[in-house]
């Protein structure tokens, strides 16, 4: 029996469903943005800046940067609504080998980042329960493909539900951050553990570094805002839905940092902050006393089950976009009744279930952090090719402010993987060798026209 689609329209068996609609793509870009990362990122941006002012200034700036990359992307995403991210652009715009070696990286960037939450979310469960902290992973990616399997609905209500639950969450502890007098919580002079930049040297050939150190940390914070593009086929109005998605997504984490950012500020003096492991922690303790702890432990489990819901429900749709494009076999492809691409959510838990045992993820995570960045580029990259190509395509959204916008995120990119390149080599090389890897799976694959 098929499947009815929006307006009465049949989805054949075997398809994914036209069921999402914007309050699921705002769930998604809120959910696959915010994590336990914003926890800890108010502290090592404190360390870099010497002033309130600077370290607001470069969370606005690092929001603007994504907001921009939104603006850029909404226009592929509605311009091709189909399932698969970054791959479904590169494939349009460069061909098959393009297609495949960026989705490859995709999909390794989505494994690597699934496996780091659900190690992390492991460790906070072992402080709570008897579990140790790799069954504890592993338990979390079972679950939560365990609830893709029931399909795209369950996904789907999970998301939003989960993504409402961690914004009320830090929305209650700003307020109850602001309840406080200004700095009221820890007034002992601390020794940040990263000198401040401050005075003279915070100034010419001084001042360069140490923003530029903050923003890396406040973009990797940011990044997630595209996941509404891997489920684009899935709305039942994809040319109005993804752009409102992706980008009212972005503005609403950017007034949510802001708001967590000047509650700090307000509770804790900076290199108080600068100093702290967990700043959020630590205001939680100047407002609730020793409860602090035990609400913090509660508001980053919401925060990281809502990533892993994004991340468990996105990544399959990068080998489905692959598979059916021929690119990888076709039983990634194959999709459940539930609309739910069974076989490639069965790999991605796996895999992510086989870095988790692995574990070390320091390096890991520097090489995600590279393509998390390195992926948008190429999608501003086919963005602008595809303009070039095909100037009469007709393109429901078109990217404000072209072509100033696209270069303007691609110049913050590059001075961004160039940063990284010159802090962490290895890293980079290793990302670098990771990406020829794609690069010899792509040469088995025979050589295509850019496809439309």
């Amino acid at each position: 029996m098929s499947q009815q689609g929006p307006a009465g329209s049949s989805t054949p068996p075997g398809q994914l469903l036209n069921v999402l609609g914007v309050a699921f793509g705002l769930a998604g870009s809120v959910g696959g943005t915010i994590g336990a990362g914003i926890l800890r990122t108010p502290g090592l941006v404190a360390a870099q800046l010497p002033s309130a002012n600077w370290i607001l200034a470069i969370w606005v700036l690092g929001g603007t940067y994504a907001l921009l990359g939104a603006i850029c992307i909404a226009e592929l995403a509605a311009t091709l609504p189909k399932a698969g991210g970054w791959t479904i652009y590169a494939e349009a715009a460069f061909g098959r080998r393009a297609g495949l070696l960026v989705g490859w990286c995709d999909w390794l960037a989505h494994c690597i980042g699934l496996a780091w939450v659900a190690t992390t979310l492991g460790e906070l469960l072992s402080s709570i329960t008897p579990l140790n902290s790799t069954a504890g992973a592993i338990g979390v990616v079972l679950l939560f493909s365990g609830i893709q399997v029931l399909g795209v609905r369950a996904g789907g209500a999970s998301q939003e539900l989960l993504s409402l639950g961690k914004a009320v969450a830090f929305l209650v502890l700003v307020a109850a951050c602001f309840l406080l007098p200004p700095a009221a919580g820890l007034t002992t002079p601390v020794e940040p553990s990263t000198p401040l930049a401050t005075g003279p040297a915070f100034s010419g050939p001084g001042l360069w570094m140490p923003v530029v150190l903050a923003l890396q940390a406040v973009i990797t914070t940011y990044d997630g805002w595209a996941s509404p593009v891997y489920f684009a086929e899935e709305f039942q109005e994809p040319a109005r839905d993804l752009p409102r998605s992706l980008i009212g997504g972005v503005v609403a984490v950017v007034a949510l940092y802001l708001l967590i950012n000047a509650a700090l500020l307000h509770v804790l003096p900076i290199p108080v902050l600068a100093n702290a492991q967990i700043p959020a922690a630590d205001a939680a303790q100047a407002v609730l006393g020793h409860w602090g702890g035990t609400v913090i432990t509660g508001v980053a489990l919401l925060a990281l089950l809502g990533l892993i819901n994004t991340v468990v429900m996105a990544a399959p749709r990068i080998l489905y976009g692959l598979a059916r494009s021929g690119l990888l076999p076709s039983l990634l492809a194959q999709v459940s009744a539930g609309g739910t691409p069974v076989p490639a959510l069965l790999a991605t838990a796996g895999a992510s279930a086989v870095l988790v045992v692995a574990g070390s993820f320091e390096h890991l995570l520097a090489i995600g952090a590279v393509f998390y960045v390195a992926l948008p580029l190429s999608g501003l990259a086919a963005l602008v090719a595809l303009r070039l190509q095909q100037p009469d395509r007709p393109r429901p959204f078109r990217c404000w402010g072209y072509p100033l916008t696209p270069v303007l995120v691609g110049v913050v990119s590059l001075v961004f993987l160039g940063a990284a390149a010159i802090s962490e080599p290895i890293d980079c090389l290793m990302a670098a060798g990771l990406t020829a890897l794609g690069g010899l799976l792509s040469l088995l694959d025979q050589p295509d026209e850019a496809t439309v």
